[in-house]
């Protein structure tokens, strides 16, 4: 990696307040940038990659930093403190491989930076899926039917089809394989995996669940939380995502729901969670219940339509950081819509083409939203997101 130029050796600080290092500049970098920027908060970006937070008017400087898994990315962080004077500036992270690295060295970093990522004991807990899932079963939460191999390549499944292989690290199952998670309609074509896209594999980098039948549309809920204790909450659900049925969201809604709720303070306590997290669950068309499907223990991408009514969840981190404030519930509304319109389009038209959802359907959805990356005191980030969403699709 090219050495980064550390030329300005002070970041100007506003209101003598301390600052944020928002990690990773895609959608939800961009919103944690205007959250905080708005407040008066001096913010820096980094990312691996160009990114959009980058050239919003709120980011007071960007670095390129390595690959967040990688001991290089503990260095530069400790390195840029050095540079800059970034004494307790907070680490704010919404990449998973970033909280992951940052858990695991947080006794290092916590010499040169506030940190809100939670222990990593606890973060194992939640990015090993299959420690997730155990955890989850053990105290009563419903979780789709899971087969966790114990042999490499299982060839007789007590499962039904169809079903999903899904990387027990998620990330990283997805950097080898380019899916976040494999659909598979019969035994022949589970075979075919086998032999070809997936040989090799080892048992522990996977598991494999039933699809459970839904409407599929994923419900996530939102929480602050305070050694397993939830403090305030949101919660919205995606209308639309890619890839269709278990990806990204292209269009989102606020939503409550009671049920979800519960199930996720419930969990959210057994893993005695501090910090901000989201908690994904589908609800199972033959029982009516809602099953876990994973936990973001992170800002999320449309974390800017839960501030649109009125959670504002990096402001929250940072009063807890600095002012040791806890946040209370609030009434928000239900029924705001989130759109990011350059995935949208694309990703609308092509479920429209499948027969997955009627036109009119879509359509009610641009009828009144708020956009992932427009502002219009802050519009450069929109056009430039336009110019790079080929390269995330890529990269990211």
């Amino acid at each position: 990696m090219k050495a980064t130029n550390y030329q300005h050796k002070n970041i100007r600080q506003e209101n003598n307040k301390p600052g944020v290092i928002v990690i990773e500049g895609h959608i939800q970098g961009l919103a944690n940038t205007r959250l905080l920027g708005r407040e008066g908060i001096p913010v820096i970006v980094i990312d691996k990659n160009d990114c959009v937070a980058k050239d919003s008017r709120y980011c007071k400087k960007y670095l390129k930093c390595p690959d967040y898994l990688n001991e290089e990315f503990i260095e530069f962080l400790i390195k840029m403190n050095k540079a800059f004077n970034l004494e307790n500036w907070l680490l704010l992270p919404s990449n998973d491989h970033a909280v992951y690295n940052i858990s695991k060295n947080k006794n290092i970093l916590g010499q040169y930076y506030k940190i809100i990522t939670d222990d990593f004991e606890v973060v194992e807990n939640i990015y090993n899926k299959r420690k997730l899932l155990q955890i989850a079963e053990r105290v009563g939460i419903p979780i789709p039917k899971t087969l966790i191999p114990e042999i490499e390549n299982p060839r007789k499944l007590e499962l039904g089809y169809p079903l999903i292989i899904r990387g027990n690290q998620g990330l990283s199952f997805y950097k080898k394989y380019k899916q976040k998670a494999i659909i598979v309609h019969y035994s022949a074509e589970l075979e075919r995996l086998w032999d070809d896209v997936l040989q090799g594999i080892h048992p522990e980098e996977y598991f494999i669940q039933e699809i459970v039948p839904t409407d599929n549309r994923t419900i996530s809920a939102t929480v602050f939380s305070k050694d397993g204790l939830v403090y305030t909450f949101w919660m919205g659900i995606k209308l639309r995502e890619h890839p269709m049925f278990f990806g990204t969201a292209t269009c989102a809604q606020s939503i409550y729901d009671e049920d979800v709720l519960e199930l996720s303070k419930k969990l959210i306590g057994e893993l005695n969670f501090t910090g901000v997290c989201e908690i994904e669950w589908i609800r199972d068309k033959r029982d009516g219940i809602p099953k876990l499907i994973e936990v973001n223990p992170r800002t999320w991408l449309w974390v800017g339509l839960a501030a649109e009514c009125g959670i504002n969840y990096p402001k929250i981190i940072y009063n807890y950081i600095y002012n040791h404030q806890l946040p209370e519930p609030i009434n928000y509304p239900i029924g705001v819509v989130w759109l990011n319109i350059y995935t949208d389009i694309i990703y609308s038209i092509q479920s429209i083409l499948k027969k997955f959802f009627k036109p009119q359907d879509i359509m009610k959805t641009y009828r009144n939203f708020i956009e992932a990356s427009w502002d219009k005191s802050d519009p450069l980030p929109f056009f430039k997101y336009a110019l790079l969403i080929n390269n995330f699709k890529i990269n990211r």
